[in-house]
């Protein structure tokens, strides 16, 4: 019996089905219920019972998963006890960041904080999926926005401006908005949640939502930005995305006397690893250097 297969059991029993399951772990349905049905033939009990839709699981099972938690929240309390004995970061570092941030932001300070604590290994996951940061066995999790409630400790590490764009094309042949009610007629490229309730600015010193609608909706940002730049409408994304392209002319602001409140950039991570030296040692290492900005 390994570790990983208790984890892979405690999410299965949790998700409810192997496919769930496969997805919160970044592994393949099939894996997962190999490694289940050989977690049972070591025990010689059967802790699932399988159907067509979704699992149940046994009074064994129960008592097994319950077990295996207690077991799993031992380890990390007992790794977390030994790394917060240590005077420097050393060991496994496990991260989960959104996509485009990690590729812009992340890359050049992941080499640099390595550098500068060589006994430091990190495995780092970019995906915009929001990860189960206990489940999955994360170290830390950087997550841009609105928090959902959770027993995670967050700090938070800076504030992203969002810039509202479009190409010179589009420019070219509309009528740019005066003001944020403005975009109701226009073509407007929504990224991830923003834009489900409307877009956020402030307007005579107050927080409004404005209504918005288009033909493009995705929780990739640099999907959105290629969309902006092809002239499909306008977009409102967050400074880092949109950059490069506002710098070389492919997109230009518009309601430059509007302000969208800015994004908060968070690391979150389990209460069981706050004392870490590393993870503290990461965190203070991000605050620093994101305080030097994160536009360009």
């Amino acid at each position: 019996m390994q570790l990983d297969d208790l984890r892979i059991f405690v999410a299965t029993v949790e998700a409810r089905n192997f496919t769930a399951a496969a997805n919160r772990l970044q592994l393949s349905k099939q894996f997962v219920s190999r490694r289940v049905m050989a977690l049972e033939a070591s025990l010689g009990v059967r802790l699932l019972v399988r159907n067509t839709r979704k699992l149940a699981v046994t009074d064994l099972g129960n008592d097994f998963y319950e077990r295996a938690k207690r077991i799993l929240a031992d380890v990390a309390d007992a790794e977390q006890a030994m790394s917060s004995r240590r005077a420097d970061p050393r060991g496994l570092l496990r991260l989960s960041a959104p996509m485009s941030f990690g590729t812009v932001h992340l890359s050049p300070l992941i080499a640099d904080f390595m550098r500068a604590n060589p006994d430091v290994r990190v495995d780092m996951d970019l995906s915009d999926r929001v990860v189960d940061v206990v489940g999955e066995g994360f170290d830390m999790a950087l997550r841009i926005g609105t928090l959902a409630d959770s027993t995670l400790i967050a700090q938070k590490l800076a504030e992203i401006r969002m810039v509202a764009c479009c190409s010179p094309g589009y420019a070219a042949g509309h009528r740019l908005p005066a003001a944020p009610a403005d975009l109701a007629r226009h073509s407007c490229l929504l990224y991830g949640q923003e834009g489900r309730t409307g877009w956020e600015f402030v307007v005579d010193g107050s927080r409004q939502t404005f209504e918005v609608h288009g033909p493009l909706r995705a929780n990739n940002g640099e999907m959105i930005r290629d969309a902006a730049m092809a002239g499909l409408g306008i977009a409102l994304l967050p400074e880092f995305i949109v950059a490069a392209s506002l710098g070389s002319g492919k997109l230009i602001e518009v309601l430059d006397g509007f302000v969208a409140p800015p994004l908060a950039l968070y690391a979150v991570y389990p209460q069981h690893r706050e004392g870490a030296v590393t993870i503290r040692a990461f965190t203070q290492f991000l605050r620093q250097r994101f305080a030097r900005g994160l536009g360009l």
